[in-house]
């Protein structure tokens, strides 16, 4: 096999084991939470601030993580940032109040913000843009794989030892992917050739291209990502809402035990990792055949945000939990169809910033995460209803899909700049 190709491969696993190990330890606090809200003596509402903790921090760090990965590279970013996780993960063990609840979440969304601009410097560096697609749905998948394995993961710990082990448990594991990184992870393809570089591969010749030079240019890339950005806090309104209350919704909406709870929560999750890789395929494979990057990118999008709200849909009369769990489970499949391409956008559009703009992007979901779980806290204890946060999201997703089609992955960011041929030609130095 050639050492390219093993580089590569060893990279995406890589990868893949960061998005699983990202989102056990983001929605581990899900499955605890009923255990959790009763110890701690806490209401629906104060669940859901609890919840959105995480997205502050992460929120805020999401732009100054992109820039620090763009300049020091991946490797150095997601060591620090792992760091933090395992502090943070510990941390939720040791809690005796929601005080204490909501500054671990936030040291959490401090370890998390740079991770996913991080990851998407790496794929820059790494992947072609014809492969990034599915590179980014393949690895998010693993998300999902964490999201659908976390809650009876979590259970069993719980009901073996207790709410508190599960997450110094979970800790240790994201301690053991550290010390994989730091070991494992390289920041470009290695070059290959003579003993004097001689015959350097495309890829890495072409992923130090994609590597920053020059100031930032903050006002022309922000309102190139700005539909974008719009997008993904569309996708992030109805998403958190799975990420953060859906164990808690079967528990105690559907009147369910911890285990019944674990096994509906992860058939959900399980359907995002369908989605996740069949959106990035069709992503690439549409590109392929059509050579049109803005329709590959919408096109899928605008799919995903169309089925996402179909699904969710019957939620206003279906009762049964079977039924529910159903239309819950194609609403998240089709949501997560839009993964693959939308984070292919960021570097679509400015590879040599890609930490950067997919900081900007994935803000615009943490401020959606910010205000989606209170919502969501809030209208049942106020309603009384489990349903109406999640048909609510339907409105939301219409405005995505509209907002979806002003994507322009084509235009990159430096067709925006002047041409050469209208600056003046400064007389040759002989």
């Amino acid at each position: 096999m050639p050492t390219d190709h093993r580089q590569r491969r060893h990279t995406l696993w890589l990868l893949c084991a960061l998005s699983f190990i990202l989102y056990v330890d983001r929605v581990n606090l899900a499955t605890a939470a009923g255990a959790i809200k009763a110890e701690l003596g806490l209401s629906n509402t104060e669940l859901g601030i609890a919840f959105s903790a995480f997205a502050y921090s992460y929120a805020i760090c999401q732009i100054g993580g992109g820039w620090i990965a763009d300049r020091f590279g991946a490797r150095i970013t997601l060591i620090g940032c792992g760091l933090i996780w395992v502090a943070s993960t510990f941390m939720t063990g040791l809690v005796h109040s929601l005080a204490l609840l909501f500054a671990a979440r936030l040291l959490l969304g401090i370890g998390e913000g740079a991770t996913l601009p991080a990851q998407a410097r790496a794929i820059t560096h790494w992947f072609s843009r014809e492969r990034r697609g599915v590179v980014q749905g393949f690895t998010h998948s693993f998300s999902r794989l964490g999201n659908a394995v976390t809650p009876p993961i979590v259970a069993a710990l719980m009901t073996w030892l207790s709410w508190r082990a599960a997450f110094f448990v979970i800790g240790a594991v994201t301690l053991v992917w550290l010390v994989w990184w730091v070991v494992g992870f390289r920041e470009y393809p290695r070059a290959e050739g003579d003993g004097n570089g001689v015959g350097r591969t495309h890829t890495a010749a072409t992923a130090r291209r994609a590597a920053p030079s020059g100031p930032t240019p903050w006002g022309p890339l922000f309102r190139r990502m700005a539909p974008t950005i719009f997008v993904y806090f569309c996708y992030g309104w109805t998403a958190w809402l799975f990420f953060t209350w859906l164990p808690t919704f079967f528990l105690n909406g559907q009147g369910l035990n911890l285990k019944s709870t674990a096994l509906f929560a992860s058939g959900v999750f399980f359907a995002g990792v369908v989605g996740d890789t069949l959106g990035g395929w069709l992503c690439d494979r549409i590109y392929r055949k059509t050579g049109n990057l803005a329709l590959s990118r919408q096109s899928v999008i605008v799919t995903s945000f169309t089925g996402a709200l179909v699904c969710l849909l019957p939620l206003a009369f279906v009762h049964s939990t079977a039924g529910i769990a159903l239309c819950l489970s194609g609403s998240f499949l089709c949501l997560e169809l839009t993964i693959g391409p939308i984070w292919a956008v960021p570097s679509d559009i400015a590879p040599q910033h890609a930490g950067i703009a997919s900081g900007m992007m994935n803000a615009g979901s943490a401020i959606a995460g910010i205000l989606s779980p209170i919502l969501f806290g809030y209208l049942v204890d106020h309603t009384g209803s489990w349903t109406v946060p999640f048909v609510g999201s339907v409105a939301m997703l219409l405005i995505g899909i509209v907002a979806a089609l002003r994507i322009r992955p084509d235009r990159a960011l430096s067709e925006a700049r002047p041409p050469l041929a209208e600056a003046p030609v400064a007389p040759s130095a002989r």
